[in-house]
């Protein structure tokens, strides 16, 4: 099972300190800029950890806001020191990179930093005294500067038509660079005179670049230990160079296969040269590539018995002269990867769960259209097989969705995975941690891309999580987002009948302060308006049923929600719908148990005060409809009302004396065994109606209801009534001389059965 430690207190203080920034590390100058407090000094360790957390917060967590001069608090190298820095997506700007000229970087990532110009080609030549490794992976405008500066738009550094390319700019003076990433760079950048001036290159990325010749890089075949090329048009002349990289441990030729047509296909011959020339090599990639059949041994001849790693077993014919295995062989949607006999300790393909995640595990970052199949490919086996490392795929998918949040691919076949990896057969394995990591990608996804597939593969995750449980440390974010899905605008069944259910879900069970809170975020008001769109089209499906159920629970013992029903014509539509629906026995339930919570509020009893309310209150009691529920809440409605007194009774007709002898006749037809549809969290509303004589039928009822719930249920039922004080009022109902005598006997049962219940539970041992 996943640990539930606790995050460390570096982890916790970095949190909490970016969240407060101005109370914690500095202050506003002028309202607006960030300054840091003079007399705080900061070393590396902690300002890389707060840049790079900063960072992940941005992109991660929809509910943390950028503060724009954030990266002001490191620009003097007096009090703050960076050296290690990962920056991300369109958060990092020009005048970020500007802000920390000053420091002595040792790492700088910056990844599809789209917004940052070739201004910050000129800030970079600040750290070329100390930078030892740079990736520009993604930053495509970075090669570019403003035509006519100051005549554009801003716009125009995200579409490069009124931008001109950048070809003087060179790494001359960049001694101390080792690791470059050029990756996803414009195809015209002269990346051979940029690259020139770097005497010693260990590692260099240039994915998605095409170059026709590549014969520069033997210029560090002494030095070079790690080459990708992913998504280079390959040519006998580009295999001819790498062979001569023979200090390379790490090789990566592979290509995309939907991306274009490739003419280059990998040989018997070009592999052996690999082998032969390569001595050094512990990595190898060739996913993608079309495999020539020559290059392996075919099933016949492949040696039976346990799957060997030795190369001298391998079914990849030019791999047999490995001195030894390989540490990682990509073979991800490349034939050679359902062979039986690989030759390496990690194998990243297609053919089984591990070759699956270690290929969502080596793409994640820089390859989200591999990506996204790979996690496709794990969706299947979640979903048809059984998940075997299932923390190991959690946590990579997890990754995914947060790296790519605006990724189409990523955020369908993410969310699609997680709800098959977080249903109830794998939930024992998971922690309380990893389950709320889960939830708050989900909630990220749901935020970040409004897309009907990725809502409702995000939804019907939500539904293998225990509500409102599991789901209250962001019970109000994900009210929100619920509330925003089902704006009635929206066409799309499916994902209304889910939120709906997920609505009702939340507000069930949880205390009156969350109720009145989601109720002010328009709960009550979008309910009605689902449930009127419904009426109009003359459909009681389950989105109208659900609508009225979680009306119902959010108006339990809330005056404000109840307040609001009546005020947003809620009357009118409980009428409509009884008039358009009179056999739907689920929806007249639920719709009398929320008048039920209305009548409980005194001040709000008046607005039911009219002929037409009583007289359909009255019909309902001899209503039939799912076992006793409808009349008994009718009868709930009218106890609330005449506990008011006859000189409340604002209406003529029907007439009070005639409206008691039918709640009379109802709740002695009732089965006092009855099981029931209902959940009391409290029964303060009922026990109000016990000391009183006003009105003998709201006395009679309420006792009823307390007899059948601790005769039915007496486990959950009795303990609550004994806590909240019902023996004494049920006992007092004994003395009282307006009670009918039928009260009186209810109570004695009442009385008795939680006497006895105390004894059958009470702890005789010594």
């Amino acid at each position: 099972m996943a640990s539930d430690t606790p995050e460390s207190l570096m982890a916790l203080c970095t949190d909490f300190c970016l969240r407060n920034l101005d109370g914690t590390l500095g202050y506003l100058l002028d309202k607006e800029t960030l300054r840091l407090h003079p007399d705080i000094f900061l070393p590396s360790e902690i300002c890389d950890r707060l840049v790079n957390e900063y960072v992940e917060l941005v992109n991660a967590a929809c509910n943390f806001k950028p503060h724009e001069s954030f990266f002001s608090l490191f620009s003097d190298p007096r009090s703050t020191r960076l050296t290690r820095i990962h920056l991300r997506e369109d958060l990092v700007q020009d005048q970020d990179l500007e802000a920390i000229r000053k420091q002595d970087l040792v790492e700088l990532y910056l990844t599809n930093c789209e917004k940052l110009s070739a201004k910050s080609l000129q800030t970079l030549r600040s750290f070329s005294h100390t930078l030892v490794s740079l990736s520009l992976f993604g930053c495509t405008n970075i090669f570019y500067e403003e035509e006519n500066p100051g005549g554009c738009e801003d716009e125009c550094l995200v579409n490069p038509t009124c931008q001109v390319l950048v070809k003087d700019f060179t790494f001359e003076g960049f001694s101390r660079l080792r690791f470059l990433n050029l990756g996803r760079m414009i195809d015209w950048v002269p990346v051979e005179s940029l690259l020139r001036p770097l005497n010693s290159l260990a590692a260099l990325d240039l994915s998605g670049i095409q170059i026709s010749d590549a014969a520069f890089l033997t210029q560090w075949k002494d030095s070079l230990v790690s080459l990708v090329l992913y998504n280079m048009d390959l040519s006998d002349d580009h295999i001819r160079v790498i062979v001569q990289l023979h200090k390379l441990r790490h090789l990566d030729i592979s290509r995309d296969r939907l991306s274009s047509y490739y003419k280059f296909k990998l040989t018997r011959e070009v592999l052996s040269l690999f082998v032969q020339k390569l001595g050094n090599l512990m990595s190898l990639d060739i996913s993608g590539h079309m495999i020539l059949e020559n290059c392996s041994i075919s099933k016949m001849e492949e040696e039976s018995g346990q799957t060997s790693i030795e190369p001298s077993k391998s079914s990849i014919i030019p791999f047999r002269a490995l001195k030894r295995p390989l540490q990682f062989l990509g073979l991800f949607e490349n034939s050679l990867c359902r062979l039986t006999h690989i030759p390496a300790y990690k194998v990243s393909g297609d053919k089984n769960e591990e070759q699956v995640l270690n290929a969502i595990e080596a793409y994640t970052e820089h390859r989200p259209e591999i990506t996204s199949r790979a996690i496709n490919l794990l969706f299947d086996i979640a979903r048809i097989e059984r998940c075997n490392q299932l923390l190991r795929a959690l946590k990579l998918v997890i990754t995914a969705l947060k790296c790519h949040k605006y990724d189409r691919n990523i955020q369908v076949t993410g969310s699609a995975a997680l709800f098959y990896l977080t249903n109830s057969e794998y939930r024992s394995e998971q922690s309380v941690k990893l389950r709320r990591q889960v939830i708050q990608v989900v909630l990220n996804g749901m935020e970040s891309y409004q897309e009907v597939t990725v809502q409702r593969n995000c939804c019907l995750t939500l539904c293998n999580f225990s509500i409102p449980e599991e789901l209250e440390f962001q019970y109000r974010r994900v009210n929100e987002l619920l509330l925003s899905i089902l704006n009635p605008t929206r066409q799309d069944e499916s994902i209304q009948r889910i939120a709906v259910h997920l609505c009702n879900a939340l507000v069930c069970q949880v205390d009156n302060d969350h109720k009145e809170a989601v109720g002010k975020m328009g709960f009550v008001v979008t309910m009605l308006k689902l449930i009127q769109k419904k009426l109009l089209d003359k459909i009681c499906d389950q989105v109208m049923e659900f609508s009225w159920s979680a009306l119902w629970n959010i108006t339990d013992e809330t005056p404000d929600n109840c307040k609001m029903f009546l005020n947003f014509n809620g009357m009118k539509l409980f009428l409509d719908c009884l008039k358009e629906f009179p056999e739907k026995q689920e929806l007249h339930r639920n719709m009398l148990g929320l008048l039920g919570n209305v009548a409980e509020v005194k001040e709000l009893r008046p607005q039911l005060m009219t002929s037409q309310f009583i007289s359909v209150f009255s019909n309902l009691l001899e209503s039939k409809a799912d076992g006793i529920e409808v009349s008994y809440n009718a009868c709930g409605v009218l106890s609330h009302i005449m506990f008011d007194g006859p000189e409340a009774w604002g209406v003529c007709e029907p007439q009070r004396k005639e409206v008691e002898e039918r709640m009379w006749a109802a709740i002695q037809s009732w089965d006092i065994n009855s099981r029931r549809n209902i959940n009391y969290r409290s029964f303060e509303p009922i026990l109000r109606l016990l000391p009183q004589g006003i009105s003998p039928v709201s006395q009679h009822w309420a006792t009823w209801a307390l007899y059948n719930l601790v005769s039915v249920y007496p486990d959950k039922y009795c303990p609550l009534l004994i806590k909240e004080g019902g023996m004494p009022l049920l006992k007092d109902i004994i003395k009282m001389a307006t009670a009918r005598q039928e009260t009186k006997e209810m109570a004695r049962k009442v009385i008795e059965h939680c006497s006895n219940f105390k004894e059958e539970n009470m702890d005789t041992s010594r």
